[in-house]
C-alpha cells in the first residue's frame, strides 16, 4: 500500500490508518487502484479493463489498458456503452430503475465494477461475476440493480459487475475475415477481456481466480448462455448461471449483413466505408440505430437488430443442434420466472373474450379448450396474468426446457433448474412473477420495487442468493438455506420451484410446454 495523503502531510498514525481502511489502495496488474469502504465492504468502480473504443478502435476486439502511474481513483462509476436512452412512460421500467444508469455514456465503456469483504491476497473468496440485462441493446451494470455489496457480505464473496459495448457499436457485422471479421461479437470479446482481468487481478482483492461464477439475467444470462461456445473463453470461469436469458443460436452471418446494410444505408455507407464509419461520432451510429430498431419496437418485441453473430470468435451456436463441448464441465444452472411475459404487456383490464381472441390467433390453437386449462390450473389468476403465462410457456420455458435438456444430455457437469413462482408485490401483485423478479434476491438485496422487505422475501433471498454463492464456491448450489436441489435430468426435470414456500417438483409446467410444443411445432 502507497504512503497515504495523511502520511504526506504530517497527520498522526490514527488519521494514515483510518484514511488506508476508508480509501484502501490494491495494486493491479495495470496500476494502484484506490477504492471507498462501505462499511466492512471495499468498493471499487469504473475500474478499465480494456481502452477507449472509439476512433481507430471502434468495431475491433478490444485494446488493452495502458499502465498508469501513481494512483487512480475507482470511486464512481465509469462510461455506459452509448445506447438509446430508456424512459418512464412504462411502470414496469420504472419498477427496475431502467432510466437509472449513472456514470455517464461514452464509447470510454469497457470498465467494471467490484466489492469484496477483503483485501488480503491469500484469501481466495468465490468470485461472482454478473453481466447486466437489457438484452444486446442495452441496461449497464452502474444500475441500482446491479450493486453487488449486499451480495458480497452476505456471501463473503468478491462480487464484479461489468460493462461493455452494446447493440450497433458491439455487434455490427462489417466483414467475413480480415481486421474487422469479429466486429459482430465485439461486445462479447469485451466480456471474455473482462474475465481475463479477473484472471489477473482477483487475488489482489482476496478472490479465488480459480472459482468464478458468470451469471446473469435476461441479457445477462444471454451472454453467458454465448460465452460457453466461446474457445477464448476457455478456462476464465468455472460454474454459469442463466437466469430466464436461455440463448440457443447466435445471429447468423446472412441475417446480421441485412441489418448491417440497413443500417450503414440510412448513413450513406457502405461496408468497405469502416474508416469512414469510425470517424462518426457515436451518436450518429446510434441515432441509425434508432430507425433499424423501431422496427423491433413495432411488433412489440425487445430490440434484436444487433445482437452477436457467428464467426471467429463465435464458431457454432451455444445450443443448436447440441451443447457446445466448451459447455461440457461447466456445472449450470438455468431458470425462468412464472408470469415473464408481463414485463412487455401493458393490458392490465384484458378480459377473458380478450384471452380467447388472443389465443385463437395462434395457428392450431383450440382457444377454449387451452384458456380452461391454464384457469383449472390457477383459477385466482387474471386473464392479463394468464396471457403472459401462455407467452412464457412457449417462449422463455420452453428455451430454458430446451438448453437444460441438452446441457444435461452431455453428461459432464450437471445442470439445476429453477422456477421463480413467488409473485412480485408490486402495484398489488398485478405483474405476478414476472421477468426480473429474481433479480433482487439473486443479489440479496430487497429494498428494489420488484421485491421488498417483508419476511418472506427475506427468506426468499436467503435462499436464492445461497444457491449462487453456493455454487460459486463448491460448484453446486445445495445449501443449508434452500431445500435440497437435485440434479435436472431429461427423464423427472426435477425443478426447485422459489415461492411459499419453496420445494422441489418434477416438471412444474410439463402439460403446457409440452401442449405449446406440438402446436408450435
Amino acid at each position: 500500500m502507497s504512503t497515504s495523503q495523511a502520511e504526506r502531510t504530517g497527520a498522526g498514525t490514527d488519521v494514515a490508518l483510518g484514511e488506508a481502511r476508508l480509501f484502501p489502495v490494491v495494486e493491479t496488474a495495470e496500476g494502484r487502484l484506490r477504492g471507498i469502504s462501505s462499511g466492512d465492504i471495499a468498493v471499487f468502480r469504473g475500474i478499465p479493463y480494456g481502452a477507449d473504443t472509439g476512433g481507430a478502435n471502434r468495431f475491433l476486439p478490444p485494446q488493452p489498458v495502458v499502465p498508469w502511474r501513481g494512483i487512480r481513483d475507482a470511486l464512481t462509476s465509469g462510461n455506459i456503452s452509448p445506447q438509446i436512452p430508456a424512459d418512464r412512460r412504462r411502470a414496469y421500467a420504472d419498477l427496475i430503475f431502467n432510466d437509472l444508469q449513472p456514470g455517464g455514456m461514452g464509447e470510454d465503456c469497457l470498465v467494471l465494477n467490484l466489492w469484496t469483504p477483503t483485501l488480503e491476497p491469500g484469501a481466495r473468496r468465490p468470485v461472482i461475476v454478473r453481466f447486466h440485462g437489457g438484452g444486446f441493446y442495452g441496461g449497464s451494470s452502474n444500475s441500482p440493480g446491479m450493486d453487488g455489496e449486499m451480495l458480497a457480505r452476505f456471501g463473503d464473496a468478491v462480487v464484479v459487475t461489468v460493462n461493455h459495448r452494446l447493440s450497433a457499436l458491439g455487434y455490427l457485422y462489417l466483414a467475413d475475415d480480415g481486421e474487422f471479421a469479429d466486429s459482430g461479437a465485439a461486445g462479447m470479446l469485451d466480456l471474455v477481456a473482462a474475465l481475463q482481468w479477473v484472471q489477473r487481478n482477483v487475488a489482489a482483492f482476496g478472490g479465488d481466480p480459480d472459482r468464478v461464477l458468470i451469471f446473469g439475467q435476461s441479457g445477462g444470462g444471454a451472454k453467458v448462455s454465448l460465452l460457453l461456445a466461446m474457445p477464448a473463453a476457455g478456462g476464465l470461469f468455472h460454474r454459469a448461471g442463466i437466469m430466464s436469458g436461455a440463448r440457443l443460436v447466435a445471429t447468423r452471418r446472412e441475417s446480421a449483413a441485412s441489418v448491417s446494410e440497413k443500417l450503414l444505408g440510412l448513413l450513406g455507407l457502405t461496408r468497405a466505408d469502416v474508416r469512414k464509419l469510425q470517424a462518426l461520432p457515436w451518436s450518429t451510429i446510434v441515432a441509425a440505430q434508432a430507425v433499424v430498431e423501431a422496427g423491433d419496437r413495432a411488433r412489440g418485441e425487445a430490440p434484436r437488430s444487433f445482437s452477436p453473430v457467428l464467426g471467429q470468435a463465435i464458431p457454432q451456436h451455444p445450443f443448436v443442434p447440441q451443447a457446445s463441448d466448451l459447455a461440457r464441465d461447466i456445472p449450470l444452472i438455468v431458470s425462468s420466472t412464472l408470469d415473464e411475459r408481463t414485463y412487455r404487456e401493458a393490458k392490465f383490464d384484458m378480459s377473458w373474450v380478450d384471452l380467447e381472441e388472443i389465443v385463437a390467433a395462434i395457428p392450431g390453437a383450440n382457444a377454449r379448450d387451452i384458456v380452461s386449462m391454464y384457469r383449472d390450473d390457477d383459477p385466482d389468476a387474471s386473464p392479463f396474468i394468464l396471457n403472459a403465462r401462455i407467452v412464457t410457456d412457449r417462449g422463455f420455458r420452453r428455451g430454458a426446457r430446451v438448453l437444460a435438456s441438452r446441457k444435461a444430455a452431455q453428461q459432464g457437469a450437471p445442470v439445476w433448474m429453477y422456477l421463480w413462482a413467488a409473485p412480485s408485490p408490486a402495484f398489488g401483485g398485478r405483474y405476478g412473477a414476472t421477468h426480473a423478479v429474481d433479480n433482487s434476491y439473486a443479489m440479496h438485496d430487497v429494498r428494489m420495487a420488484l421485491s421488498g422487505p417483508q419476511a418472506d422475501n427475506l427468506r426468499l433471498a436467503d435462499e436464492l442468493a445461497s444457491a449462487w454463492v453456493a455454487l460459486a464456491a463448491t460448484g453446486d448450489p445445495n445449501n443449508p438455506r434452500t431445500p435440497e436441489w437435485p440434479v435436472y435430468d431429461e427423464q423427472t426435470r426435477r425443478t426447485l420451484v422459489f415461492g411459499h414456500p419453496s420445494r422441489v417438483v418434477d416438471d412444474p409446467r410439463r402439460a403446457f410446454v409440452d401442449l405449446w410444443s406440438r402446436i408450435d411445432d
